[in-house]
């Protein structure tokens, strides 16, 4: 990531934490992934030359800002769904001051995954609602690529129990192979082939 690239994301990172501090309600947080989380992102895009990413949960753009970058470096591309319009929006605005595109959807992204054709998407990032994830998890078989579509879900560490329900679902997956990665909040990898 350029150094400007980069400082708008720290910027939004540090004016995130400081909206979150004041927050009581956690729907009302930002709730960002870590930073470390995000370079891992943008590495694994990089590495599995993925095309076609899709994001559950974009919030205010922060972690969009990372897997665009590294989009633009693959020659792929973005498409990141939020249920609330005025986080679609503000990540709308984030998303240009750092100089980097992305498809942003307000949609509920069950009807997302429905939506989309077999083999769809290289890389799906869930940051989202955790509870929703066993539910998306047959859609989410499907939509990947079969030669090496990833998974990765945050929060894996953090909130172990609830993401332990599409966990069991994926290591009883025999077409997956999956990893629990102790970065940031943890990121659990399943990759399809």
């Amino acid at each position: 990531m350029n150094p400007e690239r980069l400082r708008v994301a720290a910027d939004l990172l540090a004016a995130s934490k400081a909206h979150d501090a004041t927050q009581s309600d956690r729907l009302l947080r930002f709730r960002n992934v870590e930073p470390e989380t995000a370079e891992l992102l943008g590495v694994l895009v990089r590495a599995t030359r993925a095309g076609r990413i899709l994001e559950i949960g974009t919030s205010n753009g922060y972690s969009t800002i990372w897997l665009a970058d590294a989009a633009e470096a693959t020659g792929g591309a973005v498409t990141s769904v939020e249920i609330d319009p005025e986080r679609t929006e503000l990540a709308r605005a984030n998303l240009a001051e750092a100089g980097v595109t992305a498809e942003l959807l307000t949609q509920d992204a069950g009807d997302v995954l429905r939506g989309s054709p077999d083999a769809a998407w290289d890389l799906v990032f869930l940051d989202a609602e955790r509870p929703a994830y066993t539910g998306y998890w047959p859609e989410l078989v499907r939509v990947l690529r079969p030669d090496g579509g990833t998974v990765a879900i945050d929060n894996a560490l953090s909130h172990a129990g609830e993401v332990a329900e599409v966990s069991g679902l994926i290591e009883a997956e025999p077409s997956v192979t999956s990893a629990l990665v102790p970065v940031g909040a943890g990121l659990l990898l399943a990759v399809r082939g």
